[in-house]
């Protein structure tokens, strides 16, 4: 990164900076609109914004390494402000949607999947030393999606949230898709392509049907977990001294 000659950022360096914390901030705003076009019932609307909400996080990261805005704006704590606007999009949101779709029993369900979330958040091994997530990294967005668009029946909803909810809890270790040391590009293009076809089978669903969008998509989270096996795995406890 090109600096000053006194070592100080560049104005220019630090609006840059200030703009990549307003982007990630402004997932938060979403996530709101989110809830309240859920609390209006329009569930069709509002996966739009998971999916816009989903877009922001997945290139704010990558945003704020290439202009350094730990370097830029020491002051200001981008991990902590991605985790906030994350339990929001990934957390209540989520949680929320599932509640108004049907794709749960009863709104108690919904709770441990939020607590363990909160739990996997506050964790300061939740993304280990060689950036992995430790535990289901609580992709409960991308749940909800899935749950609405193949019309999961409230029983098979409940079990699938139940069974990850523990997941969040069992030390597997998942891939980074932004800091993979290797199949970097590989995964991040299958990325693209996933939400691309998420994308359509929200936007034009009739269309989506046609061309079985929804199930091939599934074979991003396959390829996802079976990576996460491969490269991560169970986590190993420290060597006693």
């Amino acid at each position: 990164m090109t600096r000053a000659v006194n070592g100080a950022p560049k104005p220019g360096q630090r609006t840059l900076a200030w703009g990549v914390h307003l982007f990630t901030a402004s997932g938060a705003v979403v996530g709101t609109l989110a809830l309240l076009t859920i609390s209006a019932g329009e569930l069709h609307k509002a996966a739009i914004l998971i999916l816009v909400a989903l877009f922001i996080d997945s290139v704010d990261g990558t945003l704020a390494r290439r202009v350094g805005v730990a370097t830029v704006l020491p002051s200001i704590d981008g991990r902590r402000l991605d985790d906030v606007v994350d339990f929001l999009n990934y957390a209540i949101v989520p949680a929320v949607f599932w509640v108004a779709a049907g794709s749960l029993l009863h709104w108690v369900w919904a709770v441990p999947p939020i607590l363990a979330s909160a739990y996997g958040f506050s964790q300061q091994d939740a993304k280990t030393e060689d950036d992995f997530f430790l535990g289901f990294p609580s992709y409960w967005n991308v749940v909800a999606l899935y749950l609405w668009l193949l019309e999961i029946g409230p029983v098979a909803g409940t079990l699938w949230v139940s069974a990850l909810t523990i997941g969040v809890f069992i030390p597997l270790k998942y891939v980074y898709p932004s800091k993979l040391r290797v199949l970097r590009k590989t995964t991040n293009g299958l990325g693209m392509l996933w939400g691309l076809c998420v994308s359509l089978a929200v936007i034009w669903p009739d269309w989506a049907d046609r061309y079985w969008l929804v199930e091939l998509s599934l074979a991003y989270p396959a390829y996802y977990l079976a990576l996460s096996w491969k490269l991560g795995g169970f986590q190993r406890a420290a060597a006693e001294p």
